[in-house]
């Protein structure tokens, strides 16, 4: 029996990949802008966090703008090399864009700028992956933190708890995370439950051009770096 064509699933909804115009859409978003502002920065980040950058972000868009994405695409805005780069030494800004990185341009002054990126620092929740900062250790005895209502999911995410007279209990000492090591799931959620925020939102800066010169902020970076990268 042939199937039924009226039962045919439609999608209401298409999304386009982005292709070669949105690329191409950054990279004169880009330049536009390394002509517009007298310093460009490029900035390395840690634990992410999508909600406090975006208000950084708005706390400078009057005097500066931010790119993140694909460092390959903005290596090729600003030009990868001394002879197609689009402002005599912005090449050297080029190949430090590598891993978690972006570009800051903005009219600010360096050290207002220096200021607030160094005092920029948000405290979160570790994800899972997370390498944990510090050994977290429960031991033996009741956990008063906790209601009887959560002992079926500490259980769950592999603590030997039980109940005791309505209090939830450790019936052994209890490792949550090891130093070093890379947060499981279970170890992230425990970690959340008991309040302990092991990830650190930073944004690093690794180097300032300006149409004068060009420093190096990250250390163990030097010139001859920038050259060979």
């Amino acid at each position: 029996m042939p199937k039924s064509k009226r039962n045919k699933i439609v999608s209401l909804s298409k999304t386009k990949k982005k292709g070669k115009e949105h690329k191409e859409s950054i990279v004169n978003s880009i330049r536009e802008a390394a002509e517009s502002y007298n310093s460009i920065y490029v900035f390395s980040f840690e634990n992410m966090r999508n909600l406090k950058f975006k208000e950084f972000r708005e706390q400078l868009k009057s005097t500066s703008r931010f790119f993140l994405g694909s460092n390959k695409v903005m290596q090729v805005a600003l030009g990868r090399s001394a002879s197609d780069e689009i402002r005599p030494g912005l090449y050297k800004v080029s190949k430090l864009l590598r891993g978690d990185a972006g570009l800051f341009l903005t009219n600010m002054p360096r050290e207002e700028v220096e200021s607030l990126f160094n005092k920029f620092e948000e405290n979160d929740f570790a994800r899972t992956g997370s390498i944990a900062a510090e050994k977290v250790e429960l031991l033996e005895g009741p956990l008063d933190q906790f209601t009887h209502e959560m002992e079926p999911f500490l259980r769950k995410q592999g603590m030997p708890v039980r109940l005791n007279k309505g209090v939830v209990e450790l019936v052994s000492d209890f490792v949550v995370c090891e130093e070093g090591k890379p947060l499981s799931p279970e170890s992230a959620r425990i970690l959340r439950l008991l309040g302990i925020k092991m990830a650190t939102f930073r944004l690093d800066l690794i180097c300032r051009w300006s149409p004068e010169d060009f420093e190096l902020y990250k250390e163990g970076l030097d010139e001859s770096d920038v050259e060979c990268a």
